[in-house]
């Protein structure tokens, strides 16, 4: 009976043997967290924003990153639209100064280095022009130097500059006295007698000044070199001021008198006009090269003689004319005006528009109404 029981209990055992040998213990779930995962990193998800509207700040940093900063401004001669090396110079008062233009006095000295020049008809069929300077201290010598005339004074005082010039007639010298017209004149350390023209000219065209002794001067001297409080030049330049449907202008000439003209020829090349007087070109005596300029404006007013025993011109400046501009080989008609003796000319289209220069120099021709102006091809 024992035996049976044994053998029975032998049996059940084998047959659970068997069993555990044939199951299989189940491999762990694949878990991004399992700690016996191998060689897997763990990126954890992002949050959401708990604000998904944009932030102002934010967007403001990216466009001051993305932007590039503005350029400095130009600073620019406000009598020629040209970049200027020192931009104190915006401010500074002009010097004018009287050139002697009789044939037997040529050639004259640091013209082609003035930003404007007039010129007028004086007395006797002669003309002299004033030249305009920014910045005189860059310019060699200047001359020879004549007397003023009242056009010149009214000129210059609409410019507020200071006026450079040999004695004047009376009128002139009373003008210069009763606006306070800043001057230098003969007698003042600027100027030298030029011993090489005293061999071959009158005493009269021997007067000469350099630019670097004007400024040298008013430093010393500590006159007033910055302009009056609300003066303010009202011509504005452009890069391209060629009239347009303009005649055609490739060459100009000015009739001042039976004895002087001043002609303009077109240079396509540079953009400039040529001067020219007296039948050949009008050369600066510092180079020995001839003279150019990108405006040319012919004013028309009263050009009357005075009657007085000089021959003297007495020239309307105030109120308004007609004229013509000329620029890149073209001409049209404009007005001029100049409200009072403390006024600067001002250029207007035939529309009533203002006139813009082009960056560049000008020369400015004042003539009779009745003078003969000609240009064409």
């Amino acid at each position: 009976m024992w035996k049976k029981i044994l053998c029975l209990l032998l049996a059940l055992l084998m047959l659970l043997s068997c069993a555990a040998c044939g199951s299989k213990t189940p491999d762990p779930p694949q878990n991004e967290n399992n700690e016996n995962s191998e060689n897997q990193e763990v990126t954890p998800e992002p949050l959401p924003p708990e604000n998904t509207e944009p932030d102002d700040n934010t967007e403001n940093a990216e466009n001051t990153e993305n932007t590039e900063p503005d350029p400095e401004p130009v600073v620019v001669n406000y009598m020629t639209g040209e970049p200027l090396e020192d931009p104190a110079l915006v401010t500074r008062r002009p010097v004018a100064v009287m050139l002697n233009d009789i044939h037997v006095a040529m050639p004259q000295h640091g013209q082609s280095d003035a930003d404007m020049i007039f010129e007028y008809n004086v007395e006797g069929g002669i003309t002299r022009m004033v030249a305009f300077y920014l910045d005189p201290s860059k310019v060699g010598t200047i001359g020879s130097v004549r007397s003023a005339r009242a056009c010149f004074v009214e000129t210059v005082y609409g410019m507020d500059a200071i006026y450079v010039h040999a004695g004047g007639s009376p009128e002139a010298v009373q003008m210069i006295s009763s606006y306070g017209i800043t001057d230098l004149n003969e007698g003042c350390s600027i100027f030298w007698r030029d011993s090489e023209r005293r061999k071959t000219m009158a005493y009269e065209h021997t007067l000469m000044t350099s630019g670097e002794n004007i400024a040298n001067y008013l430093e010393k001297t500590g006159k007033r070199t910055e302009l009056r409080d609300g003066f303010s030049y009202p011509i504005t330049f452009v890069e391209d001021a060629t009239p347009v449907n303009g005649e055609t202008a490739a060459r100009v000439e000015a009739v001042f008198s039976n004895y002087k003209s001043t002609t303009f020829t077109y240079d396509e090349a540079s953009g400039l006009y040529r001067i020219g007087q007296f039948n050949k070109a009008y050369v600066d005596g510092n180079t020995g090269e001839q003279v150019t300029t990108t405006n040319v404006l012919v004013l028309r007013t009263s050009v009357v003689n005075s009657g007085d025993d000089k021959g003297r011109m007495n020239i309307d400046l105030r109120g308004s004319g007609q004229g013509v501009f000329f620029c890149g080989g073209k001409a049209e008609p404009i007005t001029w005006a100049k409200e009072g003796p403390k006024s600067p000319f001002t250029y207007y289209h035939a529309d009533g528009t203002p006139l813009s220069l082009q960056v560049g120099h000008t020369y400015v021709c004042v003539i009779a109404k009745s003078a003969t102006l000609s240009y064409g091809s």
